[in-house]
């Protein structure tokens, strides 16, 4: 195997095990986050409204870590906010890997 892949390998690991230790009880508060604040702007069923669909086919376009940056970051020039005030990464990673049908 090459070291490059190796390197992405283990990455994915530790991005994965990050998301996954964020607590049940928070997990349920970051479905609320999506439903109430995302859903204002991008649907309460996620197929867009100002904000673009937020649906896995959609996603699927992406990587988890670029749609944890979106998160994070916001996207300047659009309605879309920076959440790294009120996210940790790990927790705007979950949320990707939610929206992406990757966690439930």
């Amino acid at each position: 195997m090459r070291f490059s892949t190796t390197l992405a390998l283990i990455g994915m690991g530790i991005a994965a095990s990050a998301a996954a230790e964020v607590p049940s009880a928070r997990q349920d508060q970051l479905r609320d986050i999506v439903a109430q604040d995302c859903g204002s702007c991008h649907g309460m069923t996620r197929k867009g409204g100002l904000g673009s669909p937020l649906l896995p086919e959609v996603l699927a376009a992406y990587t988890a870590e670029g749609v944890t940056e979106t998160i994070l970051e916001g996207r300047p020039g659009t309605p879309m906010p920076p959440w790294k005030t009120m996210l940790s990464r790990d927790e705007a990673s979950w949320i990707a890997r939610y929206l992406m049908g990757e966690v439930k």
